[in-house]
């Protein structure tokens, strides 16, 4: 079962480079509009995505300019947020994401579902990239699909963004 896995999450993830190198770019360098600026930038991570704002802090390689966010934090236009959630319906990312497009703060998102009509985080963000993950990768013995992997997909993703940001910004590793 582990070479199945192995296999479906390749192309998961595959399917994620191939199709978001573009938006996965543009986030990084919003983000880094913050970073360069007098902005601080943020993730609001949503269920399982928190995660990754866990990562961003606590890993080997953190990531610069980072401040931990709160739904208390005081934003300004100067800020960059990227939100972090397993699903573009989540009714708190969809709630964060109408207030930061009702105050003009620039922010990006990270779901699962493509960017199209359908889809009102990817309307209102300013950059929007899919994780693609659509269900379960394996099929159990009942007939249904398990192994869901947001979490993976998201941090893959953010890996993605991580680098290209830190290109931006100059940092290389010998900083960190």
């Amino acid at each position: 079962m582990s070479k199945i896995l192995t296999t479906q999450l390749s192309g998961l993830l595959q399917r994620i480079t191939q199709n978001e190198e573009e938006a996965i770019e543009e986030t990084a360098r919003l983000l880094a509009q913050a970073a360069i600026g007098e902005g601080h930038v943020y993730f609001a991570c949503f269920g399982e995505m928190q995660v990754i704002e866990s990562n961003a802090f606590q890993a080997v390689e953190p990531f610069s300019k980072l401040a931990p966010w709160t739904s208390s934090t005081s934003l300004t236009e100067a800020d960059r947020v990227c939100i972090f959630t397993r699903s573009a319906h989540d009714a708190a990312a969809l709630a964060l994401a109408q207030d930061l497009n009702n105050r003009f703060i620039p922010f990006a998102a990270v779901a699962s579902e493509v960017a199209n009509t359908e889809n009102p985080l990817a309307d209102l963000a300013y950059t929007y990239v899919s994780t693609r993950v659509k269900g379960g990768l394996l099929p159990n013995d009942l007939g249904q699909r398990i192994v869901v992997p947001h979490a993976i997909a998201g941090l893959f993703v953010y890996e993605a963004v991580k680098i290209a940001y830190d290109e931006m910004l100059g940092i290389d590793e010998e900083e960190l």
